[in-house]
């Protein structure tokens, strides 16, 4: 598992594999129905892993249209309202310190059913405790490789459940 700058997760943990982009939307169905509400995802990945085509498949599944999200690099933090609750979805690849308090994260955050975060390390103290870290690895031009780990009990579940669900998905 990557490590992040606030140390390791609790253990628990899931790898699924998602050998191209016709596999991420039922693994982003499975996801969306097995977080909890609020959720807190932290996306972590390299530039073009696939964060904000990650969080397209997670709206449709919400039901949200997938054309209306776009990478949030200069809007910094988009709102997504939908049939089941909103979508936020934010990066923070621009901010630092106290950026956060402009934007109006801390009640962005507090509105959202499920909140993705890409490149959260920016956030820094404002980062929640218990969440679902998220990373995206790069296997190839068309392959990815997600690993899924919790930070606090509130999200265990959701691993939980995708390690339950491993036939249909790909956990190594």
């Amino acid at each position: 598992m990557p490590s992040t700058a606030d140390g390791p997760a609790d253990g628990s943990c899931v790898t699924r594999a998602v050998p191209d982009e016709g596999q991420l939307a039922p693994l982003a169905r499975e996801l969306l129905a097995a977080l909890p509400r609020p959720a807190f995802v932290a996306l972590h990945g390299d530039l073009g892993a696939g964060k904000t085509t990650l969080v397209k498949a997670l709206a449709a599944a919400a039901g949200i249209d997938p054309a209306e999200v776009v990478s949030p690099t200069f809007g910094l933090i988009h709102e997504h309202p939908g049939p089941s609750g909103t979508l936020l979805h934010a990066d923070l690849y621009r901010l630092r310190g106290d950026d956060l308090r402009e934007v109006g994260w801390h009640d962005a955050v507090a509105r959202a059913d499920w909140a993705f975060v890409e490149w959260p390390e920016h956030a820094g103290d404002a980062l929640p405790a218990d969440r679902l870290d998220l990373w995206i690895l790069i296997d190839s031009p068309t392959a990815r490789t997600l690993q899924l780990s919790t930070r606090g009990p509130r999200h265990a579940a959701a691993v939980d459940r995708l390690r339950g669900n491993r036939s249909r998905g790909g956990e190594q």
